[in-house]
């Protein structure tokens, strides 16, 4: 017997005193806990069903019956599972996760049940499901299990243990999804009605016949106090974020129905279609915008008919090729699909384990000698639960529809993670989610998702220093320039957030990798053969490989060479601000450095451009935007490699992605004014039927419709045209810019850790008047046509 089981042993007679005390359960499901869940062994066990796999796919149920005297006050409880859980309490939804993490850093929900809890009889029960091979790469597992530990003495009698009854729910079957792109967002599901247990969560269902759980282990905190380091099961963290938003969501309307006609209500409200017997029919449902949610079907009859319901952002006309999103004639839906098997009985309902993306759903129904009833069809949208706080007044109704189009994006890139679509991967990535955090605080101020994205970025460096691409990832990826872009995103929390004492206490993790990258730079600073994938930006231009820039003959690249320098210039910014101004002043020398290398291998006078590798053959956009951006140029050179970025066609072009870039060192170069100028590749999005920002810059045939990271319009109509931004640590001096062009009047505002930044432009001619409010103790500047101007906390008036 191995030290762990002896400890447990010996040890669980004096745990049985432990007593836990918590705050009351608040309605925003915030996780609430004190020391002794974060730091002593709990009471409950992990559970399982004895027999089962612990890696296969199945899904699984738990429940317990208790009895009390009255409606309790208060009845905390924490919860979590693997993979996968949903908790009910007398057949009500009140809880959803657990919320994505790694198995050193595993998260529980602490779920206040006293709402859900009446005097009498109640029954508390609990859907697990794995996935196994087929589940979602986001998703680490160590094997099927579920627990539940009381927060108080009283919801103590809920502690997951062999009391707790379980049961196996077999009528589930995976159905792999097949596309010829990458896909790793989890299988459709097969349910044989005939054998699916119904009722299972009521308090009226007989679990008599069902098996007694088995008891693994009790949860193991990751800060447990004066106990043996285990790495080989799941260490316990409260999750620190709410639950996720889920609302009701009709699918809007009808845009085929073969073999039958179908009510003109349907899908928008609850209608009745009765399909015959022996029939096939295809129904082509249209939400209108893309969204992800959670499919209901309630059906009944039609005994041993067949429903499959498919889903996807957009039809295809021929694969990979989708053209306008919204047309479907002469088109096919390609991608996730579900299939229920009708046992013939009344309100029979299917919901999916995990939510869909869609826009487009397809229902095919086939039946046998008896006629089916479709009873109803509708989603419950799912998402983190951001909301929507930035405002922008204007008559320009092209911008609205592109924030609105934005912010769609950002929420449905949103989830327990930030991630880069949710159709294709659900993944978190480093890249995507430094725009997707400045979309989270100009629009929403809400910097919890942010956290834990930075938190679990973090946790996924590795001893060499490189952080993981993206992380929670079953299969670990490492995108090298990712993690210079990690140090951005904290360099962006200390500036735009309100926390600078959480950026400080991740300052070694941006030094370990600014060592990682001095590994691979020669005597002159730039760098050469940097392992890993040097990805920057999906490129399709000659000498841009998966993304890779141009690489020299010496294994050298000016686009990889001045990203690393902006990452010394804002480690730089973040030790001179947090850190020690020893590192501060050296990596400022290692920036300067790297400058005069830069200048001294790429630069070409004939083209009077930074070339992108020392042969100087090939050219791109992203050499010139970098160079602005990190000041390897003066003003008056910035100013003509813009005019040449944006003039000459042979440049290899940024995409969607890398414009958020692009436009910042335009505005730098001193053409902010032209903005609205170097919107197309958005408008083409809209004018393709898009109701989210496509994923590439190829719309027709882009493998994702949904990509968060051509968002950045989103801070930059309140960046760039409203020129709102943070000039200190923690926001707490704001420089405000504005870039109008020709626009004559405009206004809105954004949150603020301290409150809400307002402004409001209005021009008659040459003159303008500006009204700036900022929050109490917040001071700033305004800068028109190059002269600053004072701003006070409080309402500012300026008219020039």
């Amino acid at each position: 017997m191995n030290m762990y089981r002896k400890y447990l042993q010996n040890n669980l007679p004096k745990l049985k005193l432990l007593c836990i005390f918590l705050l009351p359960y608040l309605g925003s499901f915030a996780q609430i806990n004190n020391s002794d869940i974060l730091n002593k062994l709990w009471k409950a066990n992990w559970i399982t069903l004895p027999g089962i796999e612990a890696n296969e796919y199945g899904v699984y149920y738990f429940r317990k019956n208790i009895e009390l005297n009255s409606a309790p006050e208060s009845f905390p409880v924490h919860v979590s599972a693997d993979n996968r859980y949903k908790l009910y309490v007398n057949e009500k939804l009140v809880s959803l996760g657990p919320a994505r993490g790694d198995l050193l850093h595993w998260n529980y929900e602490t779920v206040d049940l006293a709402p859900y809890l009446h005097s009498g009889k109640n029954v508390v029960a609990a859907q697990v499901w794995n996935e196994g091979q087929y589940r979602t790469e986001g998703h680490l597992s160590l094997r099927s299990a579920f627990i539940l530990q009381g927060g108080t003495t009283e919801s103590e009698v809920l502690n997951t243990n062999d009391s707790w009854k379980c049961a196996q729910d077999k009528s589930y079957d995976p159905i792999p999804v097949v596309m010829q792109t990458f896909y790793v967002a989890g299988p459709g599901e097969r349910i044989n009605m005939s054998e699916h247990l119904k009722g299972w969560n009521s308090l009226s269902f007989e679990d008599n016949g069902w098996n007694n759980s088995e008891s693994l282990f009790p949860g193991l905190p990751k800060n447990l106090l004066g106990f043996p380091g285990v790495l080989d099961r799941w260490l316990l963290i409260p999750s620190s974020l709410p639950q996720m938003e889920m609302k009701k969501q009709r699918l809007l309307k009808v845009s085929s129905a073969e073999g039958i006609s179908v009510p003109s209500s349907f899908p928008s409200t609850q209608t009745k279609i009765t399909i015959p017997a022996n029939k096939n029919v295809t129904l082509l449902l249209d939400q209108t915008f893309l969204t992800n949610a959670y499919p209901s079907l309630i059906f009944s009859g039609g005994q041993d008919g067949i429903i499959t319901i498919g889903y996807q952002e957009a039809m295809f006309s021929e694969y990979p090729k989708k053209g306008n999103r919204n047309e479907v004639e002469g088109k096919t839906l390609i991608g996730r699909v579900d299939s229920i098997f009708s046992d013939g009985s009344e309100n029979q309902i299917f919901t999916s384990l995990n939510y869909r993306t869609y826009r487009y759903v397809e229902l095919r129904i086939t039946t046998k000698e008896s006629p089916l009833v479709l009873e109803d069809f509708y989603g419950t949208f799912t998402g983190y639960p951001f909301e929507l706080n930035a405002k922008l007044e204007s008559n320009n109704q092209e911008l609205e529809k592109m924030l609105e189009i934005g912010w769609r994006s950002a929420r449905l890139c949103a989830m327990e993670t930030y991630m880069d679509c949710p159709y294709y991967e659900q993944l978190q990535y480093i890249g995507d989610g430094r725009i997707q955090a400045l979309v989270s605080l100009y629009n929403s101020g809400d910097d919890r998702l942010l956290r834990n994205a930075l938190n679990q970025m973090y946790y996924s460096q590795q001893p060499e220093g490189v952080t993981a691409s993206r992380h929670p990832s079953v299969t670990p990826q490492y995108i090298s320039t990712f993690s210079l872009w990690y140090i951005a995103m904290l360099h962006d929390y200390m500036m735009y957030g309100g926390d600078t004492e959480f950026v400080k206490n991740k300052l070694q993790s941006t030094r370990n990798v600014l060592e990682f990258f001095k590994q691979y730079q020669g005597e002159d600073g730039s760098l050469r053969d940097v392992p890993y994938w040097t990805f920057t930006d999906w490129v399709y231009a000659e000498g841009w490989e998966a993304g890779i820039p141009p690489i020299g003959k010496d294994g050298g690249s000016s686009v990889l060479d001045f990203q690393l320098l902006w990452a010394y210039q804002v480690a730089a910014s973040l030790e001179h601000n947090l850190g020690l101004e020893e590192l501060a002043a050296e990596y400022t020398k290692k920036a300067d450095q790297l400058k005069k290398a830069v200048k001294t291998k790429y630069w070409d006078e004939k083209n009077q451009l930074f070339a992108d590798r020392i042969e100087k053959d090939l050219f791109s956009q992203h050499a010139g935007i970098l160079a602005i951006l990190t000041g390897t140029v003066s003003s008056e050179e910035a100013e003509d490699i813009a005019q040449k970025i944006v003039s000459d066609s042979t440049l290899a072009p940024a995409s969607i992605y890398f414009k958020f870039y692009l436009h910042q060192a335009l505005t730098k170069a001193g053409y902010g004014n032209d903005y609205l100028k170097w919107l197309g590749k958005w408008r083409e999005n809209m004018d393709m039927g898009l109701t989210t920002w496509a994923e590439t810059s190829e719309v027709n045939d882009t493998r994702s419709d949904c990509h968060a990271w051509g968002s950045s319009p989103n801070i930059e109509f309140f960046r760039i045209i409203l020129g709102i931004d943070s000039d200190a640590p923690e926001f707490s001096k704001v420089r405000i810019e504005p870039h109008l062009g020709d626009i004559k009047k405009i206004g809105g505002e954004i949150p603020h850790p301290n409150g809400t930044i307002k402004v409001d432009y209005s021009r008659d001619g040459k003159r303008l008047k500006a009204t700036i409010d900022l929050p109490d103790s917040i001071s700033g500047v305004f800068v028109w046509e190059g002269e600053p101007y004072d701003l006070e906390p409080g309402n500012n008036i300026i008219k020039k």
